[in-house]
């Protein structure tokens, strides 16, 4: 079975909105790119789905845009290239390597975690939630950014049930930021 990992950057006071940390570096960049090559898939919502594909898909041109530095390519590709699983019910279709998915979402995402490989991946905040509800999350990562944003979206805000977590992981950067992995200790559905 392929564990689903949950991975994000948060602020020090829980801000999980994309703009609220700091800017990617060549540093935080490297170690995305890393983490996306440990999954077989991507799991993304709607929100999150379109969000990456504006910004990551390569154009039909083929050239990556002149903002992107060297250092953002590696990461690009990745997720360009990546398997993607979009859970959506206002969607009709989706592309950019992706399957819609749709139905109940605990039994679709238990068929997709039965499949052989390494493991599923997800970012965003609202099909995090529903999943960790679910218990279905079986790592997560926070990458806590020296940041205090005061306002935006929290991680995981609305979690009906406390899920006690045991540190496994942690790298500091140099920027100051420090990523923690940790699993959960004990079922949490």
């Amino acid at each position: 079975m392929r564990p689903l990992r949950y991975s994000i950057n948060v602020t020090l006071d829980g801000c999980c909105h994309h703009e609220a940390g700091l800017p990617p570096d060549e540093e935080s960049m490297h170690y995305w790119t890393a983490e996306m090559e440990r999954a077989d898939a991507l799991l993304f919502g709607r929100v999150t789905y379109e969000m990456m594909q504006s910004a990551w898909r390569r154009p039909a041109t083929g050239t990556w845009p002149d903002w992107m530095g060297e250092w953002q390519i590696p990461f690009a590709e990745t997720i360009d290239q990546a398997k993607k699983y979009v859970v959506s019910s206002t969607l009709s279709g989706v592309d950019w390597n992706a399957d819609l998915v749709r139905g109940d979402l605990g039994q679709a995402v238990e068929r997709l975690k039965q499949e052989p490989g390494v493991g599923l991946w997800v970012g965003g905040v609202t099909l995090p939630l529903a999943l960790a509800d679910l218990g279905l999350i079986d790592e997560y990562e926070f990458l806590v950014q020296p940041v205090l944003a005061g306002q935006g979206p929290t991680l995981l805000a609305g979690l009906h049930e406390r899920i006690q977590l045991e540190l496994v992981d942690r790298h500091e950067f140099r920027s100051g930021a420090v990523a923690l992995r940790y699993r959960p200790t004990r079922a949490t559905a």
